[in-house]
């Protein structure tokens, strides 16, 4: 079983790079906010905490995220690899994958992340608000703040994986093509 994880600043093209992975080889597409919101669509358990969590204003416990995370796993078997996308986001939440992938007796193959400009990230945010016509995208003190939280809580990242072994920078300012294609040389 192979596992990969995406990471990069909001914009990056994650989303984008993430769908061709998936296509080229055949990996399991992991995604936190797909998984809560599959889970809270299906009334499950952990939607239901989840979703009461997300109607107070509240952000979702590393320990439910966790368990969709677990449980998406364990519910596809046959799976070649998982591509984790939004997860981790913290030095704890990378603890507690290693953690588990640790009790199957494996671990992240490769962090690989895309790197761009503080600038690129506004212009491209700006840029999928127009095509998406997604609101929380067109706000540049919204925009500001994902940046802001991404080199605070999330940069920190680079270090952990950096001391495993397991980082790999991919320069996103370029065409989505070559972007894949270094990817790929990657993997």
């Amino acid at each position: 079983m192979k596992y990969y994880l995406l990471f990069g600043p909001p914009g990056a093209g994650k989303g984008t790079q993430a769908k061709l992975l998936v296509d080229k080889y055949n990996l399991r597409h992991v995604s936190t906010g797909d998984l809560l919101r599959k889970e809270i669509s299906n009334k499950t358990e952990l939607g239901l905490v989840a979703k009461a969590l997300i109607d107070n204003g509240n952000l979702v416990d590393d320990s439910i995220v966790e368990k969709m995370i677990e449980n998406e796993i364990d519910g596809n078997p046959d799976a070649v690899g998982f591509l984790f996308d939004g997860f981790p986001r913290t030095v704890a939440q990378a603890e507690a994958l290693d953690a588990l992938l640790a009790k199957r007796g494996e671990s992240l193959d490769k962090v690989i992340s895309i790197i761009i400009d503080d600038s690129l990230v506004f212009e491209r945010i700006a840029h999928r608000a127009a095509i998406e016509n997604r609101k929380d995208d067109s706000n540049p003190e919204i925009i500001e703040n994902r940046i802001k939280t991404y080199h605070q809580k999330t940069e920190p990242l680079i270090r952990y994986y950096k001391e495993r072994g397991k980082y790999f920078e991919i320069d996103g300012s370029g065409a989505i093509e070559d972007i894949f294609k270094k990817i790929s040389e990657l993997i």
